[in-house]
């Protein structure tokens, strides 16, 4: 969607059916959620099929999702030195956890703790993603010294000096320890609460 909707003519090739440099970031999303969307088909359709190899294939394919996901956001078009850069740079980190935890899964398909490790870490990718899209774009969020400018047809985050860009890049790593410890906090949490009711129900 983020390829028709976003640009003017609702289609994001140039006029001669090339991709046009302002455009490169709508590929590289929608990159991403096309390996999601092919990980996911596989996914339903090994489990219609029913085959020995189901998890492990299903594993193998979500961990090529994920590393293709890293690899997109380490190379990402958009500025790496800026504060939309130091989001993404610490998203990297998380999609590492889901990577790696996938691919211990295809050796280790029945440990808890892998699981509930990698749908943490998918949980934390979400929240994260969603506190950018309020953190960089929305005016009454953005960092104190830095502002919106609009650069070949986006709109991106930039700051006043040095000072004002280490200040947002700083409070960008306490977002994201606060979002650490939150998620953290969750997901133990609502663990244990399901557990305990589950556990009562079953005796």
């Amino acid at each position: 969607m983020e390829l028709f909707i976003g640009p003017q003519r609702h289609q994001p090739f140039d006029q001669d059916g090339t991709i046009p440099s302002n455009h490169l970031h709508n590929f590289e999303h929608a990159t991403i959620s096309l390996t999601f969307l092919a990980y996911a088909s596989f996914a339903i359709v090994l489990d219609r099929i029913g085959s020995k190899t189901q998890h492990a294939l299903t594993q193998f394919i979500g961990s090529i999702a994920f590393a293709q996901q890293l690899l997109i956001f380490h190379l990402h078009s958009a500025d790496h030195m800026g504060v939309e850069g130091q989001y993404h740079l610490l998203l990297q980190l998380v999609i590492f956890v889901s990577f790696t935890t996938t691919m211990i899964g295809i050796g280790l398909p029945k440990s808890f703790l892998i699981s509930f490790v990698r749908s943490t870490s998918i949980l934390f990718q979400g929240a994260w993603l969603i506190l950018m899209g309020y953190m960089l774009w929305i005016p009454q969020f953005i960092p104190k010294g830095c502002y919106i400018n609009r650069e070949e047809g986006h709109q991106v985050l930039r700051c006043h000096g040095e000072q004002a860009l280490h200040r947002a890049k700083s409070l960008v790593n306490l977002q994201f320890s606060w979002f650490l410890v939150g998620i953290t906090i969750f997901s133990l949490s609502f663990y244990l609460v399901w557990d305990n009711f589950f556990t009562k129900k079953v005796f």
